[in-house]
């Protein structure tokens, strides 16, 4: 599958809870999670590296529609209500097309 819609996401965790805001973004790759669906084609978590509570996710989409469609799930909001309970001000989005590229992990 192809990636038709992609954002990213800076998120910024409470001071010292960086860490958490990972593992539990990383959640979202888990079995019946937002970035396990087949149509969530790219799930990358990073982190910066000089503010390590400032964390990066990168999310490909097979359609605007699926994402919607997906994130608006009882699995992804349980993931949303735990986060915003870590973070230390409002998350900065940036939604983009997918042009081309590469991922191997």
């Amino acid at each position: 599958m192809i990636a038709q819609y992609g954002f990213n996401a800076t998120l910024t965790a409470r001071p010292g809870m960086g860490d958490r805001l990972v593992d539990l973004l990383l959640t979202g790759l888990d079995e019946g999670s937002p970035g396990a669906s087949e149509h969530c084609v790219v799930y990358l978590v990073s982190r910066s590296a000089s503010a390590p509570d400032v964390v990066h996710v990168t999310e490909g989409w097979t359609s605007e529609e699926d994402h919607h469609r997906i994130f608006a799930g009882e699995a992804a909001q349980a993931i949303v209500t735990q986060i915003e309970g870590l973070l230390a001000k409002e998350s900065q989005y940036t939604d983009y097309v997918p042009v081309r590229g590469k991922a191997a992990f």
